[in-house]
């Protein structure tokens, strides 16, 4: 076979045969009259390359020429001007600057640019091109969960409104957003019942969702204490027990005094909206957001103790000077950047992680730079330096918070959490922070009550059989996050029972599935 050597050809059978070996000009004119038995496997090896030569595949794209422009027909304009407008959260009268209409003729002269009226209708088509999309989605999933809050901004209320599930087929989490709508008047719990049961209503969901899960606002948590799932039957009861108790009462005292019965008009009374139409589904309280006030107002219960409040208060008051002087001065920050080669962190009022933070970042510099470096800084801005105690107790804070910031990091992640993660993530931090009470020297108070407020908010779910069982069900968990038989005991019941209320298995079945998957989460 032909062969290449010094970008010249020659015959591999040549090569090997007595006779001296000739460079070859027409290597198939060679295999047809010197070695004709080797003609078809020639004939295969060349063949692919010869169609391929002879059918060439037409490129898609052409590498436009020097002062050639790419023609682009008006609907690809029209999108490209919508995603602009939405993307970037434009006002419509963006399209009726002289200098976006010269932009767009710039770009492309054929082109022009749509109307405010244009632009409206095709945003409010894909609107509910969207929601058709979402609601066929949804259509095949049995289970929903869906979270909300409400906020304020621009002297204007609004309710956002986000739905998640679990795809059957890929098992990933699918999550898509059902509303931002405007609240007129106060948010009070029944305006946001009712919003949500308009949007749940909206999709054609009020029956799937399993769980909403909100923030700890006293309007949320009565809006569900009177509407919810569960509570709904138990006031309805309640309520119908003292009603006919409270009839009979008084039927019993006419007949007895003889009192004659005044009738009143009832049609105002039923046509009164008293938001028993409606129905909410069960309410899951954030843990991000329990984990925020128990570093927050729990853990402020500590200065209660006379000497950590008054180390505390003295080394975040020297703090506190460094974080507003870097903030309001820039030749401050340029001084700390120069001397401690990082900047500083300063904490807000939303975010409680904000705080570790910053106590973090000045702890850093000190271990990196040293006391030196600190003390430079505060002599240079005139400001009081942190003493050795001081900075042992921010060293000893700083160890102390670190699993409740990791914590609340782990559960406010958005794509790799689930509500198996919630129990034992809560029962390592609840470790944590006990080994850390048995050697802290200036936190023992905090370390108190930040485990108290972690027993108060957090009792009730961590005795909630379906959140043990979501954490047994894990592959990374398993029954390994706890030595407490009882609650693995619960999860594994709550398991068991709804196995057998939707697969339809016999008792010694069941008994060997949960046997196997004990034997399998304990290996």
């Amino acid at each position: 076979m032909p062969a290449k050597v010094s970008g010249l050809l020659y015959c591999d059978i040549c090569l090997n045969a007595p006779s001296a070996y000739v460079y070859l000009s027409n290597p198939e004119h060679d295999v047809q009259r010197k070695h004709s038995s080797h003609l078809e496997r020639y004939s295969a090896l060349t063949a692919p390359r010869k169609r391929k030569a002879e059918n060439p595949v037409p490129s898609t794209s052409r590498q436009l020429k020097l002062g050639e422009t790419k023609i682009v027909n008006q609907t690809k304009v029209d999108n490209v001007v919508i995603n602009f407008v939405i993307q970037s959260l434009q006002p419509f009268a963006v399209l009726e600057q002289p200098a976006f209409n010269a932009l767009v003729q710039e770009l492309q002269p054929n082109s022009r640019v749509m109307s405010r009226t244009t632009l409206r209708r095709k945003v409010e088509e894909g609107v509910q091109e969207m929601k058709r999309n979402i609601k066929q989605a949804m259509s095949s999933i049995e289970f929903i969960a869906t979270t909300t809050d409400c906020w304020s901004a621009r002297r204007r209320g609004f309710i956002g409104v986000t739905a998640h599930w679990v795809d059957p087929d890929s098992l990933k989490r699918c999550s898509v957003a059902l509303a931002c709508r405007r609240i007129k008047g106060p948010h009070t719990f029944d305006v946001l019942g009712s919003a949500l049961n308009d949007i749940h209503c909206e999709f054609g969901i009020e029956k799937k969702i399993v769980r909403t899960t909100t923030d700890n606002g006293s309007n949320f948590i009565k809006a569900f204490r009177e509407y919810g799932e569960q509570q709904q039957d138990e006031n309805n009861n309640c309520a119908s027990s003292e009603t006919e108790e409270d009839a009979c009462s008084d039927e019993d005292e006419q007949e007895e005094e003889g009192v004659d019965v005044d009738f009143i008009e009832v049609t105002p009374i039923l046509m009164e909206d008293d938001g028993l139409q409606f129905q909410l589904p069960k309410h899951h309280r954030c843990a991000c957001h329990l984990l925020n006030l128990v570093a927050t107002v729990d853990a402020a219960k500590a200065n209660s103790n006379d000497s950590y409040k008054r180390l505390s208060r003295s080394a975040f008051a020297k703090c506190s000077g460094l974080w507003n002087k870097t903030s309001r001065s820039s030749t401050a920050s340029d001084i700390i950047e120069e001397t401690c080669k990082i900047q500083l962190i300063r904490p807000n009022d939303t975010r409680w992680n904000s705080l570790f933070l910053s106590v973090e970042r000045i702890v850093r510099i000190i271990k990196d730079e040293g006391e030196g470096a600190l003390r430079t800084v505060c002599t240079a801005l005139k400001l009081p330096m942190l003493s050795s105690v001081e900075i042992s107790f921010l060293e000893e804070f700083a160890r102390t918070m670190g699993p409740l910031a990791k914590a609340l990091n782990i559960l406010q992640d958005e794509t790799d959490v689930q509500m198996g993660w919630l129990l034992p993530t809560l029962t390592l931090l609840i470790n944590k922070l006990e080994r850390i009470h048995i050697n802290s020297r200036y936190c023992k108070p905090l370390v108190d009550a930040v485990l108290e407020g972690l027993q108060k908010r957090f009792k009730d779910m961590m005795a909630e059989p379906e959140f043990i069982a979501a954490a047994i069900l894990l592959p990374k968990f398993k029954t390994a996050w706890t030595s407490d038989e009882n609650l693995l005991n619960l999860g594994l019941a709550y398991i068991k029972d709804h196995l057998e209320k939707n697969v339809h298995i016999s008792h010694q079945a069941m008994d060997q599935v949960l046997q196997m998957t004990m034997t399998s989460f304990q290996a």
